[in-house]
């Protein structure tokens, strides 16, 4: 075999070494560090919008067979579980279809008594403390600027966070008790009238108690996000619908 014939196949077989590492390294990340996420609709206005990229640690809440690519069913429970706070922004997958992710606010532990009265959050019996703060300016609903009244909620560990009240005596702005099962989580979208989630049963199209299991990562930083309702991809629009000031923004 001649030296140059020799030479491109070293070349082949480094490039093909190359390749296979640097996709172990890909899904060694992916599995047990981090994952990308990136925002499909309004449920989580205005802490993410929609065309927002995140990044969700993998390790926060350690590891069910869902932190495995593809999902494959090797194992049940978690790997070096640890519970998410009160006021973690969650990515889960729907309990009722586990090949959706969702992304809300776990506001209910196992043992918890969630329930909303005139549109305030209540834990335990006691009224979750709330401030008004300004509206938030919806710039995506149309051709003109749309003002959201806006409530800053502090939830009893000191985690702040702004909802959305969209709707005056909306459907699920008065609800039941909720009693949050052991192993379970309640979770809500910060934008309140426009959220099914642990207040929506899934019979209606909700999520219902967020099984322990099915939690994927907590959300960490915002890395990307366009508006105007322009793919990732297309580069050209970067200059116009990049919302520049949301890159590498912390979540909270």
């Amino acid at each position: 075999m001649s030296t140059e014939k020799q030479r491109q196949q070293g070349g082949i077989a480094e490039t093909f070494r190359v390749a296979v590492q640097a996709l172990i390294i890909a899904l060694v990340i992916r599995t047990f560090l981090f994952q990308s996420f990136n925002i499909p609709s309004e449920s989580m206005e205005s802490t993410l919008l929609v065309g927002d990229y995140l990044f969700l640690s993998k390790y926060s809440y350690g590891y069910t067979h869902y932190s495995l690519p593809f999902s494959p069913p090797l194992f049940s429970g978690r790997i070096f579980g640890s519970e998410p706070k009160p006021g973690d922004v969650v990515v889960f997958r729907l309990p009722s279809d586990d090949s959706v992710d969702f992304i809300k606010r776990v506001i209910g532990l196992p043992g918890d008594r969630i329930q909303m009265i005139d549109g305030q959050l209540y834990i335990n019996g006691t009224a979750v403390k709330r401030e008004r703060v300004d509206d938030y300016v919806d710039r995506d609903e149309g051709p003109r600027p749309v003002r959201v009244k806006r409530w800053r909620e502090t939830l009893p560990n000191g985690v702040s966070y702004d909802t959305l009240d969209r709707i005056e005596r909306s459907e699920y702005d008065n609800t039941p008790v909720y009693a949050v099962p052991p192993g379970h989580f309640f979770a809500m979208g910060d934008n309140r009238d426009n959220s099914a989630d642990s207040r929506v049963p899934p019979a209606r199209g909700g999520v219902g108690y967020v099984p322990f299991e099915n939690l994927i990562g907590q959300a960490k930083v915002i890395f990307f996000s366009i508006g105007n309702d322009a793919p990732a991809w297309q580069v050209w629009h970067w200059p116009s619908s990049v919302r520049w000031n949301r890159l590498f923004t912390g979540i909270h």
